[in-house]
């Protein structure tokens, strides 16, 4: 059985435009010990993808309409808040994208992972401060009993990043969520970062949604990848499959994106439009009117799932509508 499965997801926020759907029926599962990775451009929901599995969709104006939503077993879309108080930071724990506005700038480092233990473990203090110091060591933080004394803006990007990787690892979560978790660091801390992560993956055998719209580092941690447009799920299979043999149109556009060292070209590709406002699309492929593939079928109707010859790979494209097979061979230039 999966650590997590989820199925048919649908995620909501009212307003006085009416309702705007982040998240439309989406499906996808996390194993054991596995780094799952979660990509595509900003306003894919990606992000209130993770906060639904966290019951953090702030309500109003946000709600999860309808799904399922499994971690070991146990319904999370039903759970009340006290239920959730209780999983967050201990089975399930989040990073999220800035740490200087997840780290209270009013209280110590030490104060504040004393306090994240002293929630779901009856420890004293004492112990409580040596696991904090611990962590803190683990995650390759310097002068670990010194820093428990310091407040976040005495310290480093990097370095506080580091704290909330420390932070969600107290309790030894089953899963931890990291919402784009390098996207403000530079290059050298961000190899380090995702380094640390793989060495937490292993050792502590933590599995990881991995939130990002960086390929590259897509290539360096993930066994699987879920690629997300507009709020729908439109293709899914691992990390290597992915990267040799993409499907989607929308896939291909985003590696094609990646910039090439070995090329020569003077402009880069990109994906023309942008994606669309959520709820604008009403009927037919959301992908389609930045699609170069696009077909009459596309506009009118919504593609399904299909499962292509390399299984498990699954593609939401008309192309491929033919017992999971191609209809022609495409290829972005």
């Amino acid at each position: 059985m999966p650590l997590l499965q989820i199925e048919g997801l649908c995620t909501s926020f009212f307003t006085d435009e009416g309702e705007i759907p982040a998240v439309d029926h989406i499906d996808f599962h996390i194993n054991n010990g596995e780094i799952l990775g979660v990509v595509g451009e900003s306003g894919c929901g990606k992000s209130v993808t993770s906060l639904s599995i966290m019951g953090l969709v702030p309500s109003p104006p946000g709600k999860i309409k309808s799904g399922s939503i499994l971690f070991q077993g146990e319904e999370l879309v039903d759970a009340s808040e006290q239920q959730m108080r209780s999983i967050r930071g201990d089975e399930i724990a989040m990073i999220f994208q800035e740490p200087m506005t997840s780290l209270n700038p009013l209280f110590k480092i030490g104060n504040q992972l004393i306090e994240a233990i002293r929630t779901h473990r009856n420890w004293k203090h004492k112990k409580c401060k040596l696991r904090a110091i611990e962590m803190l060591k683990l995650v390759g933080l310097p002068r670990a009993e010194s820093l428990m004394n310091a407040y976040p803006h005495e310290l480093s990007g990097g370095m506080r990043q580091r704290v909330m990787i420390a932070m969600a690892m107290l309790c030894d979560p089953k899963l931890l969520i990291a919402d784009e978790p390098t996207t403000a660091l530079d290059v050298t801390i961000q190899k380090q970062i995702l380094q640390l992560m793989k060495k937490l993956n292993k050792t502590m055998e933590t599995s990881i949604m991995l939130i990002t719209h960086d390929l590259g580092v897509v290539a360096e941690v993930c066994d699987r990848v879920v690629v997300m447009y507009a709020g729908k799920i439109v293709e899914q299979t691992d990390c290597v499959t992915l990267f040799q043999n993409p499907k989607h149109p929308y896939t291909k556009g985003l590696l094609a994106s990646v910039p090439n060292i070995r090329s020569k070209t003077d402009r880069l590709y990109s994906i023309p439009g942008n994606v669309p406002k959520p709820g604008s699309i009403q009927q037919g492929c959301r992908f389609a009117p930045r699609c170069e593939l696009a077909m009459d079928q596309c506009f009118t109707e919504t593609p399904p799932i299909y499962e292509t010859e390399e299984k498990p790979h699954e593609v939401r494209c008309f192309l491929y509508d033919k017992e999971g097979e191609p209809r022609h061979e495409t290829t972005v230039t």
